[in-house]
């Protein structure tokens, strides 16, 4: 899984506090292995699915979370949300082995400050954990190219809108705030925001009242 040996790192000061989500448990004994590598790091916690991941940051507000990003049940996606809106001073590095656009897009709009493959060696692991809590991002090359083709990409369209932002986008225009979204829909506050990010998005505007008054002009809600 994780690639090369690494010598521990001297530098002193406060260790930064880790914790590990992956539901496999030999990733999970691996990285602890890796991690005990290093002087400066220190793993603090162990979550095996995405909703033991958002109650153990709540109790140990850890500095950094290397998390999974596809677990059976809370996904690593979600997960990421939650743990940013509970404990904001958490840095989300994604490691896992998926490629994929939409979701390497997915996590880094939930806030992972990175995201990296599982075969990086075992220093370019620490420096992202140390980057990560020095609120520095390290990006796979993968990622990177997600971001730029994300950015060079035309505006989609409301024709890409998909049901549930449409359903957002109505009730924006109908004045609610998120919170209000988020309870008439039973879904988080943190999706919400996703959902009005990518409508903002895709409508080719800049924000909630752009959104909101090109919807109503073209007739969309």
């Amino acid at each position: 899984m994780i690639e090369g040996g690494a010598v521990p790192d001297p530098g002193g000061g406060e260790k930064i506090k880790v914790v590990i989500v992956d539901d496999h448990v030999l990733v999970r004994s691996g990285l602890e292995v890796v991690l005990g590598m290093f002087d400066d790091i220190e793993l603090v916690g162990q979550a095996g699915d995405g909703e033991e991941a958002v109650r153990l940051c709540e109790e140990l507000r850890p500095d950094v979370v290397l998390m999974d990003l596809v677990m059976p049940g809370t996904s690593g996606v979600e997960a990421t949300r939650r743990v940013l809106a509970a404990c904001p001073g958490t840095k989300v590095v994604a490691l896992t082995s998926f490629t994929e656009e939409d979701l390497i897009g997915e996590t880094l709009r939930a806030g992972a400050i990175g995201y990296l493959m599982k075969n990086v060696s075992a220093d370019q692991l620490a420096d992202a954990v140390r980057n990560a809590h020095a609120g520095r991002s390290t990006l796979a090359p993968e990622a990177a190219d997600a971001l730029v083709r994300a950015v060079s990409a035309p505006p989609q369209g409301a024709d890409s809108l998909t049901a549930r932002e449409r359903e957002v986008l109505k009730l924006m225009a109908d004045g609610l705030t998120n919170a209000d979204i988020a309870q008439r829909l039973v879904i988080g506050v943190a999706t919400v925001k996703t959902h009005v990010s990518s409508v903002i998005s895709k409508l080719g505007v800049s924000t909630r009242t752009e959104a909101t008054s090109t919807a109503i002009r073209r007739g969309l809600v």
